[in-house]
Protein backbone atom coordinates (compact mmCIF):
# COMPACT_ATOMS: atom_id res chain seq x y z
CA UNK A 1 0.00 0.00 0.00
CA UNK A 2 1.34 3.39 -0.98
CA UNK A 3 1.77 6.09 1.41
CA UNK A 4 0.00 9.02 0.50
CA UNK A 5 0.26 13.26 0.66
CA UNK A 6 -2.02 15.64 2.44
CA UNK A 7 -1.82 19.44 1.70
CA UNK A 8 -3.21 20.59 5.07
CA UNK A 9 -4.03 24.27 3.70
CA UNK A 10 -6.64 22.77 1.46
CA UNK A 11 -8.66 20.49 4.12
CA UNK A 12 -12.54 20.58 3.61
CA UNK A 13 -14.56 21.97 6.59
CA UNK A 14 -15.33 19.24 9.04
CA UNK A 15 -18.00 21.20 10.70
CA UNK A 16 -21.49 19.71 8.66
CA UNK A 17 -20.21 16.29 8.94
CA UNK A 18 -19.70 17.00 12.55
CA UNK A 19 -23.08 18.32 13.13
CA UNK A 20 -24.77 15.22 11.11
CA UNK A 21 -23.16 12.57 13.45
CA UNK A 22 -24.09 14.78 16.46
CA UNK A 23 -27.73 14.31 15.50
CA UNK A 24 -27.21 11.15 15.39
CA UNK A 25 -25.78 10.99 18.87
CA UNK A 26 -22.18 10.13 17.72
CA UNK A 27 -19.71 12.92 19.20
CA UNK A 28 -15.98 13.07 18.14
CA UNK A 29 -13.32 14.21 20.87
CA UNK A 30 -9.75 14.13 21.96
CA UNK A 31 -9.21 11.02 24.10
CA UNK A 32 -8.00 11.25 27.26
CA UNK A 33 -5.47 9.77 29.19
CA UNK A 34 -8.04 7.54 31.33
CA UNK A 35 -9.16 6.44 27.85
CA UNK A 36 -5.82 4.91 26.73
CA UNK A 37 -6.81 1.11 28.16
CA UNK A 38 -10.15 1.08 26.64
CA UNK A 39 -9.06 2.83 23.16
CA UNK A 40 -6.31 -0.48 23.09
CA UNK A 41 -8.05 -2.76 23.87
CA UNK A 42 -10.88 -1.48 21.01
CA UNK A 43 -8.02 -1.28 18.65
CA UNK A 44 -6.30 -4.94 19.63
CA UNK A 45 -9.96 -6.50 19.82
CA UNK A 46 -11.32 -4.93 16.33
CA UNK A 47 -7.86 -4.35 14.26
CA UNK A 48 -5.13 -6.24 15.60
CA UNK A 49 -1.95 -5.77 17.82
CA UNK A 50 -0.15 -3.66 15.39
CA UNK A 51 -2.34 -0.98 15.97
CA UNK A 52 -3.14 -1.34 19.67
CA UNK A 53 0.80 -0.54 20.13
CA UNK A 54 0.26 2.44 17.57
CA UNK A 55 -2.52 3.82 19.87
CA UNK A 56 -0.20 3.18 23.14
CA UNK A 57 2.12 5.62 21.06
CA UNK A 58 -0.38 8.12 20.40
CA UNK A 59 -1.50 8.49 24.09
CA UNK A 60 2.20 9.17 25.20
CA UNK A 61 2.01 12.83 23.13
CA UNK A 62 0.98 15.90 24.56
CA UNK A 63 -1.94 16.51 23.91
CA UNK A 64 -2.83 13.01 23.33
CA UNK A 65 -2.84 13.07 19.56
CA UNK A 66 -6.30 10.45 19.28
CA UNK A 67 -9.51 11.26 18.36
CA UNK A 68 -12.29 9.06 19.57
CA UNK A 69 -16.11 8.30 18.23
CA UNK A 70 -18.33 7.69 21.29
CA UNK A 71 -22.29 7.05 21.58
CA UNK A 72 -23.86 6.42 24.53
CA UNK A 73 -20.17 6.15 26.05
CA UNK A 74 -19.28 3.15 23.54
CA UNK A 75 -16.61 3.52 21.41
CA UNK A 76 -16.99 3.23 17.58
CA UNK A 77 -13.76 4.58 16.20
CA UNK A 78 -10.57 6.25 16.27
CA UNK A 79 -8.22 7.72 14.51
CA UNK A 80 -4.62 8.54 15.35
CA UNK A 81 -1.57 10.73 14.36
CA UNK A 82 1.56 11.41 15.04
CA UNK A 83 2.21 7.76 16.53
CA UNK A 84 4.82 5.82 14.41
CA UNK A 85 6.29 8.38 13.10
CA UNK A 86 6.49 12.33 13.18
CA UNK A 87 3.69 13.91 11.02
CA UNK A 88 1.90 10.86 10.15
CA UNK A 89 -1.92 10.05 10.28
CA UNK A 90 -3.28 6.68 11.47
CA UNK A 91 -3.70 3.73 12.30
CA UNK A 92 -7.69 4.28 12.60
CA UNK A 93 -10.41 2.36 12.45
CA UNK A 94 -14.22 2.13 12.71
CA UNK A 95 -16.53 -0.60 13.70
CA UNK A 96 -17.57 -2.36 10.34
CA UNK A 97 -21.48 -1.80 11.53
CA UNK A 98 -21.02 1.23 11.54
CA UNK A 99 -19.19 2.66 8.59
CA UNK A 100 -20.77 4.52 5.97
CA UNK A 101 -22.07 7.05 8.41
CA UNK A 102 -19.46 9.69 7.94
CA UNK A 103 -17.80 8.93 11.24
CA UNK A 104 -14.38 7.61 9.43
CA UNK A 105 -14.19 10.89 7.83
CA UNK A 106 -14.74 12.57 10.69
CA UNK A 107 -12.10 11.21 12.63
CA UNK A 108 -9.57 11.98 9.77
CA UNK A 109 -10.54 15.30 9.20
CA UNK A 110 -10.03 16.48 12.84
CA UNK A 111 -6.73 14.40 12.56
CA UNK A 112 -5.55 16.47 9.90
CA UNK A 113 -6.60 19.50 11.85
CA UNK A 114 -4.44 18.64 14.53
CA UNK A 115 -1.55 18.40 12.76
CA UNK A 116 -2.23 21.34 10.99
CA UNK A 117 -2.78 23.02 14.75
CA UNK A 118 0.90 21.32 15.40
CA UNK A 119 2.74 23.24 12.60
CA UNK A 120 2.99 21.50 9.95
CA UNK A 121 1.81 21.94 6.23
CA UNK A 122 1.87 18.83 4.67
CA UNK A 123 0.65 15.37 6.64
CA UNK A 124 0.96 11.91 5.28
CA UNK A 125 -1.00 8.99 5.56
CA UNK A 126 0.76 5.80 5.97
CA UNK A 127 0.60 2.67 3.52
CA UNK A 128 -2.66 4.29 2.87
CA UNK A 129 -5.47 1.52 2.93
CA UNK A 130 -8.36 2.91 0.69
CA UNK A 131 -6.74 5.06 -1.42
CA UNK A 132 -9.83 6.45 -3.34
CA UNK A 133 -11.49 7.64 0.50
CA UNK A 134 -8.82 9.34 0.89
CA UNK A 135 -7.94 11.09 -2.43
CA UNK A 136 -11.72 12.04 -2.04
CA UNK A 137 -12.00 13.14 1.88
CA UNK A 138 -8.71 15.11 1.81
CA UNK A 139 -7.60 15.21 -1.92
CA UNK A 140 -4.65 13.30 -0.83
CA UNK A 141 -2.25 12.55 -3.63
CA UNK A 142 -0.34 8.84 -3.48
CA UNK A 143 3.82 9.34 -3.21
CA UNK A 144 5.65 7.54 -5.97
CA UNK A 145 7.93 5.82 -4.06
CA UNK A 146 10.75 3.20 -5.29
CA UNK A 147 12.07 2.91 -2.03
CA UNK A 148 10.31 1.45 1.37
CA UNK A 149 8.52 3.13 3.83
CA UNK A 150 8.12 3.95 7.54
CA UNK A 151 6.73 0.15 8.34
CA UNK A 152 9.44 -1.74 6.55
CA UNK A 153 11.40 -1.65 9.58
CA UNK A 154 8.53 -3.69 11.82
CA UNK A 155 9.82 -6.68 12.94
Amino acid sequence: MPDMLVNLYRLPSNQENLEKLRQKGIVIHRALAPDRHKVMQFAREHFGEGWASEVSAAFSNQPVSCFIAVRDRQLLGFACYDATAKDYFGPTGVLEEERGQGIGLALLLQSMEGLREMGYGYAIIGAAGPVGFYEKCCHAQVIEQDTPNVYSRMI
